[in-house]
């Protein structure tokens, strides 16, 4: 019980903390990536994965949550590497974006990418347990 408390106190200063950083920035940019934000994900990705989530859900059960949850990942990895992912070129100071976006952001990508397979492959598996399985129950009655 008392580990809940802590966690929650060191969510709060957390909060804080981005609530003070975000003070700290001009009220014109974070405007607009918020407002880039809500569109990036209620425009595109939410979107994005409910279709495709409906889609496979009526031709595959099995790989719905596999498919979905490596769309939100891929998703959710995109929203957050896209400022330093648009933001090429040269610099005042060469330590603000020092790495390549780009190419680590991709990587990332192939990391979800091989996880959903991994995780389709699985569920693929349970399926046809859980089939041959309901299908030796019904033999047996």
């Amino acid at each position: 019980m008392a580990g809940r408390y802590a966690v929650g106190v060191l969510g709060a200063a957390l909060m804080g903390l981005g609530v003070s950083l975000v003070w700290a920035q001009t009220p014109y940019d974070v405007v607009v990536w918020l407002v880039g934000a809500v569109l990036l994900h209620d425009g595109l990705i939410a979107p994005l994965v409910l279709l495709v989530g409906l889609g496979v859900a009526a031709a595959r059960p099995w790989a719905r949550g596999p498919l979905r949850a490596a769309l939100v990942s891929a998703g959710c990895l995109t929203a957050v590497a896209l400022p330093a992912v648009l933001r090429p070129g040269p610099r005042n100071n060469a330590t603000v974006l020092p790495l390549d976006y780009v190419r680590n952001w991709l990587v990332l990508l192939a990391v979800v990418a091989v996880a959903g397979a991994l995780a389709l492959v699985a569920a693929r598996g349970r399926a046809r347990v859980r089939a041959r399985r309901a299908g030796a129950r019904r033999g047996a009655d």
